[in-house]
């Protein structure tokens, strides 16, 4: 076990004496949503080589509504790894915003931009426009001065299902199917959870950056619904197992969410390994705050074949958010130990 310490180390500046000495590892982040932001903030500071692989699953709100209207993949986590990535100027702080910007309900209730995220649409018309996934997301990552790239899981959009054990009246339980991300977000603690269609195709772009990589990081995420669809999916799968590259898993700092109730940091890796058995990890980093037993999670985590390394990267606030210095830190200590 690892406990993290030390400044964090900027990129330099380009022209920079000693800014070519060493090369930018080449870092992909994988997950979904609010996870995937934090990694991606803290990743930027860190390297200028950063693909983010992102889940399409996403069936609620905007993203929904777009996915059901027209076939497309569900914009919106792509929409939040691009944002992430913005260039750190007025230019791509303002279309930044642009892009987080979600229509609300004016006096008429009930219009056809209620609730839809500026970012989506104009993903959704590059899609149209370009009648390609990978190049619209490019061009939109140009517009945002983006720090990196930002691909889709999957070429095509994608379903979980799973199940939850309800208690009966008798005191007996039954397992009932739940099916789509926004239901099993709330579902509780999941079982025989699985990607539809069952042999999806990966984004080629995707496979291609994770054979090419330095590292790897997983997490931190919704871990039925950001995290391990990353492993449900074969060709993905594969990928991450093929990988030269070191692989890094990043704990949530909040366990106990409603998808995973009743479940301690160890029993994150344990659904790990029982749905990816052959799925290794080289470091898993954690917050010490979010693991309460800790030869528990140092027994799970050498299970998956990974050191623990402990370090504070929370952010000072009542929610559980990751601080993007904290976690770059963290990062850098890990990669520079390897």
């Amino acid at each position: 076990m690892g406990v993290l310490t030390g400044p964090l180390p900027l990129i330099p500046p380009k022209g920079v004496p000693g800014s070519q000495q060493k090369k930018s590892p080449s870092v992909v982040a994988l997950g979904g949503g609010h996870g995937l932001a934090a990694s991606l903030s803290a990743l930027r500071l860190l390297t200028s080589e950063l693909t983010a692989i992102v889940t399409v699953a996403d069936d609620g709100g905007s993203s929904g509504r777009l996915r059901d209207e027209y076939g497309v993949l569900p914009p919106g986590d792509l929409r939040m790894a691009l944002s992430a990535l913005c260039d750190d100027t007025d230019w791509g702080r303002t279309w930044r915003d642009v892009m987080q910007h979600r229509f609300e309900a004016g006096s008429a209730k009930g219009g056809s931009l209620d609730n839809h995220a500026m970012g989506n649409l104009l993903i959704v018309t590059l899609w149209e426009l370009l009648g390609d996934t990978v190049a619209g997301l490019k061009w939109a990552g140009a517009l945002l001065g983006a720090r990196g790239q930002v691909l889709p899981m999957s070429s095509v959009p994608l379903t979980i299902e799973g199940k939850t054990r309800v208690e009966l009246p008798d005191g007996g339980h039954e397992l009932r199917s739940v099916r789509g991300q926004a239901k099993c977000a709330v579902a509780g603690k999941l079982e025989e959870v699985r990607l539809l269609p069952e042999a999806a195709p990966a984004c080629t772009e995707a496979l291609t950056a994770i054979e090419l990589a330095d590292w790897v990081i997983l997490g931190p995420g919704s871990w039925y619904t950001s995290v391990l669809p990353h492993l449900l999916l074969p060709e993905l799968r594969r990928a991450l197992g093929d990988t030269a590259a070191k692989r890094c898993l990043t704990m949530n700092l909040d366990v106990e969410t409603k998808e995973t109730s009743g479940m301690t940091a160890a029993d994150h890796l344990d659904v790990l390994r029982r749905y990816a058995p052959e799925f290794t990890v080289d470091v898993v980093l954690a917050d010490p705050a979010a693991v309460q037993d800790l030869k528990a999670f140092e027994k799970a985590a050498a299970m998956i074949g990974a050191e623990v390394v402990l370090g504070r990267v929370g952010a000072s606030r009542r929610r559980p958010v990751h601080d993007p210095l904290l976690l770059a830190a963290a990062y850098h200590d890990i990669f520079g130990n390897s």
